[in-house]
């Protein structure tokens, strides 16, 4: 068993670097795919688009056995007990194993069924389901590999997983390549020879995961590693995953009734929104992988029975965050008008993005103090605050205000941009209390020989 020095110096910075740019080149898979499609047709574009939908859904269902597995290993290796490491381990990669089975089968089966909610013409239906046929099928790949990848990345080998990562990208963008120009007399393919790239890619990344968690984190699992479920194991598990992954659903699913109200603006206002949100997308990963970071950190402290160090980590890694956070804000609002005109030559459209992007420095401190605030709870195992906090703000406050100020009170989309601000706001103050309650100390998941926390309901 073997812990990246990174983790035994905790250094945010050193833990999170890596995820960062991890989580920016699972965001260029996709973005490679759209790109080198687009000079196929537009027509192979929106088919992949919308199996994209349907993926990217099942794709946060697997999250809750890993989030939840990966929380559980961190308090684990902080309090050294590595052969309960093994089981939670082989039981996480099992479980997702035998769940992505289920997803892709019903994805499968029933791929008419889940295209047709869509209403697409003919040849969109038929391009979109050879897509989702075939990717969707490979899930069972995915589900496994995010489950190696977070146990890796707890274990402080993040380079490694950004490695695997890169070299996923190399082989989809070669495969595209082949396959979308019939190169070296491959034939051409378009949208079911990306879907093979792409399913070939997450194949060989789960392969590397294994040998990277055999050798490098020197994790040698026996099949009782696998086989040997207990219902204490499993509920630790879920008692973490499935409120994390139901906090992730909640938001997914209110950003898409307020694309909903943003349309009752016009296109022209919604394609400023989506124009923002991808300037903004680097600043949201960012936040998105000091979360991680803080969680693997504070996770091992918590399950040494640090809590007084672990508490002190935490407040420091949000106010680093924060600075981190308004230094790329500042940077995206000096170049606000080129970076807009890249997507756009509609002077509105580019005047109101740099507008939103200024008011960037209003939302990106309360994003921050949401989203590592928020993943450092889930590394106490207090997901289940968490997740209430989440789902009543959001249902019973922000998107309500999304339709008064942006279309009652006809503020537009700034008046939508406010209540944006607003909501992470909210929710990150929320998180902030709680974790300055210290009530997070009472629901460690494993006793140390320098703590006295007990599991608490």
């Amino acid at each position: 068993m073997s812990i990246s020095p990174e983790v035994k110096k905790l250094s945010l910075i050193a833990v999170t670097w890596p995820i960062f740019i991890e989580s920016l080149l699972h965001f260029s898979l996709r973005t490679a795919d759209v790109f080198m499609l687009s000079k196929v047709s537009d027509e192979a574009v929106a088919s992949v688009g919308v199996a994209n939908q349907l993926i990217m859904f099942m794709f946060f269902l697997f999250q809750f056995v890993a989030t939840g597995t990966s929380v559980v290993v961190a308090q684990y290796l902080g309090a050294r007990k590595y052969d309960e490491i093994k089981k939670y381990t082989g039981n996480g990669i099992l479980i997702n194993f035998l769940f992505g089975l289920v997803v892709a089968t019903v994805i499968i089966v029933f791929s008419r069924q889940l295209l047709g909610l869509f209403d697409l013409e003919p040849e969109l239906f038929n391009q979109a389901r050879s897509f989702l046929i075939i990717v969707g099928g490979a899930l069972v790949f995915q589900a496994m590999s995010i489950t190696m990848s977070v146990i890796i990345q707890t274990h402080g080998f993040t380079k490694e997983t950004m490695f695997v990562s890169g070299g996923m990208n190399i082989i989809n963008i070669i495969g595209n390549f082949l396959f979308i120009y019939g190169a070296f007399g491959f034939p051409k393919l378009g949208v079911t020879g990306v879907a093979i790239s792409t399913a070939f890619s997450q194949f060989v990344a789960l392969i590397a995961f294994a040998l990277v968690l055999y050798y490098r984190v020197n994790l040698k699992l026996t099949w009782n590693d696998f086989f040997d479920i207990q219902k204490d194991r499993l509920k630790k598990v879920l008692g973490i995953g499935i409120p994390s992954s139901m906090t992730i659903i909640s938001y997914s699913s209110s950003q898409i009734v307020t694309t909903s109200i943003i349309t009752m603006l016009g296109t022209q206002m919604l394609a400023t929104r989506i124009y923002t949100i991808n300037v903004l997308f680097f600043i949201m990963i960012l936040g998105i992988s000091l979360g991680r970071g803080s969680q693997i950190m504070t996770g091992h402290l918590i399950g040494a029975g640090k809590m007084e160090e672990a508490f002190k980590q935490g407040v420091r890694n949000v106010r680093w965050s924060i600075v981190m956070a308004l230094v790329m804000t500042a940077i995206i609002v000096l170049v606000r008008e080129p970076l807009l005109g890249l997507f756009t030559n509609d002077p509105e459209i580019i005047q109101m993005g740099a507008t939103l992007l200024i008011m960037g420095f209003l939302l990106e401190p309360g994003r921050c103090l949401n989203l590592v605030y928020g993943a450092t709870l889930q590394a106490a195992g207090d997901a289940r605050y968490m997740m209430i906090i989440s789902v009543l703000t959001i249902w019973g406050f922000s998107v309500p205000l999304y339709y008064l100020l942006g279309i009652h009170f006809g503020l537009g989309l700034i008046g939508i941009w406010i209540a944006f601000i607003a909501d992470e706001w909210v929710r990150g103050i929320a998180l902030w209390i709680r974790w300055n309650s210290r009530k997070w100390e009472q629901k460690a998941l494993v006793k140390s020989e320098k703590s006295v926390s007990v599991e608490s309901a």
